[in-house]
């Protein structure tokens, strides 16, 4: 086996994302044949030994990646130190390992959750410069008139930043509310939510369809499907 970057190993791994990889590495976690590893350093686990935290790395011989349909009120965490319900637990505990979100829904929303061990998956489908294409259902208050739909197409600036163009298309109206389809390329924290209440018509209910070209199709609420190989398209693609 050839030498790799070791920020790309422990992704690899299914531990965390490249870049959470990345700081574990300039925190002194991870050490190969007992020395303290650098960022930027490349180790052959075939015969070196890599460490985090004092734990041997065991690179998965396969990789896995679930699409889950991500109920309300359930973390898209591992673990939650307040004893909340985890993504996770949402799986037969003989999946779970190696496992983590690829990206986050808040508890609030629910919908397409990815979880994934592929490191190399998880940097393309959350890395801004990919721009990958997320579609979301959302309920809002009220009836958004023409204006403030080009508004929300043309992205609303949030913490003094501009946004990126939003695909968004008004689907219909029912007592009181109105079902917008969103498609966004950038997933800042909250963000429809945000510019939904800017816009002065409030979320009432958030729905992520689609990951790119994986969407829930009938996958019914709390249930998970491993995503085959050619369902990704141009994802599966390396960077």
């Amino acid at each position: 086996m050839v030498a790799d970057r070791l920020q790309k190993l422990v992704a690899a791994a299914g531990l965390c994302s490249r870049r959470e990889a990345e700081t574990w590495l300039r925190d002194g976690r991870v050490r190969v044949n007992g020395d303290l590893a650098q960022l930027g350093d490349r180790a052959d686990p075939s015969c070196d030994r890599i460490t985090i935290d004092g734990q041997p790395l065991e690179l998965p011989r396969t990789t896995l990646t679930l699409l889950l349909n991500k109920p309300p009120g359930v973390l898209s965490t591992c673990h939650d130190p307040h004893g909340r319900p985890t993504v996770l637990e949402l799986l037969p505990p003989q999946r779970r390992r190696g496992l983590h979100p690829v990206g986050r829904l808040d508890a609030d929303s629910r919908g397409a959750l990815l979880l994934s061990n592929d490191g190399d998956l998880t940097l393309r489908l959350t890395h801004p410069r990919y721009g990958h294409r997320k579609t979301y259902q959302v309920w809002v208050e009220g009836w958004p008139p023409l204006a403030t739909l080009e508004r929300w197409r043309a992205g609303v600036p949030l913490d003094g930043l501009p946004s990126q163009p939003v695909e968004l298309h008004r689907l219909r109206h029912h007592r009181g509310a109105t079902l917008l389809e969103l498609v966004l390329r950038e997933g800042r924290n909250r963000q429809i939510r945000r510019t939904a209440e800017i816009l002065g018509h409030p979320v009432l209910d958030l729905r992520r369809t689609a990951v790119g070209p994986v969407g829930l199709g009938d996958l019914p609420e709390g249930s998970w499907r491993e995503v085959e190989p050619g369902e990704w398209g141009p994802l599966a693609v390396a960077p």
